[in-house]
């Protein structure tokens, strides 16, 4: 089955064209079957980059996705068009009366800034209890999966000497999780970050599990299942070329960065980098998918209760 988006979110043409099933509301209302709810709160400047990355994901999956884009209510996006977010956006201010099978809370580039610091913190705390009534799972990435562990169990995110930047190798630490069903032992993963969260510090909290980590990067996927949750501290989701964006903007505003470790061929930024990670990434977002759609009450109603 297919992911259900409008016909003119830019998304559709994409993926329509690498091969992804997409399908428009008018014919999704013909099947006779409840589609998962799975919501996007996109915390990303880039947000067509974003959601492009984590439809592709959510829609190679054998079952049909009504995906729903989500805003922070008060903050003001710079780097998407307002008509772009008027169309596709809702506030969350606006949705958080109806239920979700998933929510996938993005990353956001404040790593630099404490957490109370953020603009939208609040509303952000509110989002997460909500997540607890209304959400039968949740995926927090990158800066949104550390902000969760800081606020359901107080793990503080560390700032680092250098910048974790390029593709690292990492270890699978429970082959039996049904989110890692078919995954290698060993993992490149991309990964992007100024900051770190500490496997004592998570290892400390019993009820946390790391399911993958990195001996050079720390850990990478945690389980909490008391809060039917995952966070996960670096990128499945990006593009081959998305570090490629972000070195060359970087170089090009004349700024100290590394080449990204381990992602272009014999190290050169000369050479068109490849994509190592990219048959993980649909393994664990559709194992992601499967666990949810095995385990969500078929009336949406019922989530939370």
């Amino acid at each position: 089955m297919p992911i259900k988006l409008p016909e003119n979110l830019p998304a559709f043409d994409v993926l329509s064209r690498e091969g992804v099933m997409v399908m428009s509301d008018s014919a999704a209302s013909r099947q006779d079957i409840r589609p998962l709810r799975i919501g996007l709160l996109n915390l990303m400047p880039k947000k067509i980059q974003t959601e492009n990355q984590f439809a592709r994901l959510i829609g190679a999956t054998p079952l049909q996705i009504e995906l729903s884009l989500i805003r922070m209510t008060e903050h003001e996006t710079r780097n998407t068009a307002a008509e772009h977010m008027a169309e596709f956006y809702r506030p969350f201010q606006q949705v958080k009366d109806e239920k979700f099978d998933g929510l996938i809370i993005t990353g956001a580039p404040i790593e630099h800034l404490p957490y109370e610091e953020v603009t939208y913190w609040d509303e952000l705390t509110e989002v997460f209890d909500w997540t607890q009534t209304h959400v039968h799972n949740t995926f927090g990435v990158c800066w949104g999966g550390m902000a969760m562990l800081w606020h359901f169990h107080a793990i503080p995110k560390h700032m680092l000497a250098a910048k974790a930047f390029g593709c690292f190798r990492h270890r699978n630490l429970a082959p039996a999780s049904p989110y890692l069903r078919g995954f290698s032992d060993d993992v490149l993963i991309p990964v992007s970050r100024w900051t770190e969260m500490r496997g004592p510090e998570i290892d400390a909290v019993p009820e946390l599990k790391t399911l993958i980590a990195s001996d050079q990067v720390g850990p990478c996927l945690v389980e909490d299942p008391r809060h039917r949750a995952l966070m996960i501290f670096n990128h499945f989701e990006y593009d081959s070329t998305t570090l490629k964006e972000e070195y060359d903007r970087d170089i090009a505003a004349g700024k100290s960065i590394n080449v990204p470790l381990n992602y272009y061929p014999d190290d050169n930024p000369g050479k068109m980098p490849l994509n190592r990670w990219r048959s993980h990434a649909h393994l664990l977002y559709g194992n992601w998918i499967n666990q949810i759609y095995q385990t969500t009450p078929y009336d949406i109603a019922q989530i939370g209760q």
